[in-house]
């Protein structure tokens, strides 16, 4: 009895569930949570709402009727909706795709594997996406499983189906220019995939370099204004030995020169190409001399030194190249951010801090403090910096996921180097004009300083010796007085040997000829 009591009560409670369920479902749209929305495609879509037949080894799908995409662009949109990034969001790389194509189609008719009238559709079609054309047809998402393939197909389609509709034919007539057999010849994704990211990350090491020179020339311009101004240098944050605000904005020049000249230097690893080496690098339906042939087209193209690579086994697998420029880029980001956390630190205050520079004032700091304004510049370059660190971490752990023949991993490194260039390049406009060129600096607050702190008596070890300036020091600490009250009022120095010890020239051994000066 109690047995059958339980099993009543059991199917009681199942049976206010299912009622519970059907009231829900039947509930108005109000009551509710509405699903999240999916990543929007950045690609202009179709929108004529007709289709074309194409098909793939999967078998026939449709196709929008006015896209210049095709199945396996289609399939790789339906299984990689992640990220809301596609592929063209830096156009440099789309454009290195119609590169590293024009480049393979020339080298094939240059060795005879290419009929002349196949290779002058590839040429117009490559041209119209090098010219920034068609951009919207390269939709997929960064983040793809299959090592690029989908990339791949996604260029040898677009680039197809233009060249088609420029000869007079329609989309999808694959008879006249096929996106494997002729777009794809002698070529595998394991080699044009890393190579067009190799050649746009040239293209857009000029673009990052150009800014950064800039970017130099503005703290060499604020070194040149402030080359004679003396303040204190300092060590572990204590008083240390005098400079000039001139040599501290000159040596952030400097240490931005030594990165540019990394990014010229790690650029030089990108240089090698596998194109060629087709699917794991023993060439594999490459015709005699192609490679050498594409990579001479490639440097053309690029005016850059691209050379085939001289194992294609070690080059379809091996990520160096990646590791290297990505670390550079790292380098300058952490160069970056210890100049912004001085810059931070220099105006800080601006009554019970540093205050020995002042920043541009761009925005109200605070929604509660009135009148305070906070460094948001070197601050959000701070931030950005942090996330270009990060990428290049993501760019080692997947330089060394690769197994055997192939890294699959290719395009997460692709993605996190463009990012990190386009951050750099654009913060480093940002801190240019809306900080550096603004910069202003306190003097008085900097002579207030030099008069008050005890850190100019290691000046005085040659006059009077190590032991007595220790002496002058400890007094200057005990009773709180500046060193130079402390040598006046002991008549150490005259006021014209310590109007001589002052000078800048002496007391920072500054030689003006070692920094660039306005013309």
């Amino acid at each position: 009895m109690i047995t059958n009591l339980f099993q009543s009560h059991r199917w009681g409670m199942i049976a206010a569930a299912l009622v519970l369920v059907a009231a829900l479902t039947d509930s108005p749209a109000w009551a509710q949570k509405p699903a999240p929305s999916p990543a929007a495609k950045p690609a202009a879509q179709p929108s004529t709402g007709q289709t074309r037949i194409e098909k793939d080894l999967l078998g026939e799908k449709e196709v929008p009727a006015d896209a210049y995409w095709g199945v396996q662009t289609a399939r790789a949109l339906e299984n990689f909706e992640l990220s809301g990034i596609a592929i063209n969001r830096y156009p440099e790389f789309v454009e290195a795709w119609a590169i590293v194509k024009l480049a393979a189609a020339r080298a094939n008719t240059d060795v005879g594997a290419m009929k002349p009238e196949r290779l002058a559709m590839i040429e117009k079609a490559c041209k119209e996406v090098s010219a920034g054309k068609y951009h919207d047809q390269f939709p997929v998402d960064w983040y793809q499983g299959g090592a690029g393939t989908s990339t791949n197909m996604n260029a040898n389609e677009v680039l197809a189906n233009v060249g088609l509709v420029a000869a007079g034919h329609k989309k999808g007539e694959y008879q006249y220019l096929e996106p494997h057999d002729d777009l794809n010849m002698s070529q595998s994704t394991n080699d044009s995939y890393p190579t067009a990211i190799k050649v746009a990350v040239l293209l857009r090491n000029d673009k990052l370099i150009a800014e950064l020179e800039q970017l130099v020339a503005s703290f060499r311009a604020k070194g040149n204004a402030y080359l004679k101004i003396v303040k204190m240098g300092r060590t572990e944050l204590q008083d240390a030995v005098p400079m000039t605000v001139g040599q501290e904005f000159h040596a952030f020049a400097s240490s931005l020169e030594s990165q540019i000249q990394e990014l010229k230097n790690a650029e030089k690893a990108l240089y090698a190409v596998n194109m060629g080496a087709t699917a794991i690098g023993t060439q594999i339906n490459v015709p005699k001399g192609y490679p050498e042939k594409c990579a001479a087209h490639l440097a053309e193209l690029t005016h850059k030194p691209i050379v085939p690579a001289t194992d294609m086994i070690e080059a379809t697998w091996d990520q160096q190249g990646f590791v290297i420029y990505s670390a550079a880029l790292k380098s300058l980001a952490i160069a970056l951010s210890k100049i912004s956390a001085d810059l931070i630190l220099l105006a800080s205050g601006p009554r019970a801090g540093l205050e020995e520079i002042d920043l541009p004032a761009l925005q109200p700091g605070s929604s509660i403090m009135p009148g305070k304004v906070n460094p948001v510049v070197p601050e959000v370059v701070n931030l950005v910096m942090f996330r270009v660190m990060g990428n290049d971490m993501v760019t080692t752990l997947a330089a060394h996921s690769g197994q055997l023949q192939l890294n699959a991993y290719e395009p997460i490194e692709g993605l996190t180097m463009m990012e990190s260039q386009e951050l750099l390049h654009n913060v480093s406009a940002l801190l240019r004009t809306k900080c550096i060129d603004g910069v202003k600096v306190n003097e008085a607050t900097l002579a207030h300083y030099m008069e008050t702190t005890v850190g100019i008596v290691t000046a005085l070890n040659p006059i009077v010796g190590y032991d007595k300036a220790t002496e002058l020091a400890k007094a200057a600490y005990t009773s709180g007085k500046g060193i130079l009250e402390i040598i006046r009022a002991e008549h150490v120095l005259t006021e014209e040997q310590i109007k001589k010890l002052l000078d800048p020239v002496t007391l920072t051994n500054l030689d003006r000829s070692e920094y660039y000066q306005p013309k």
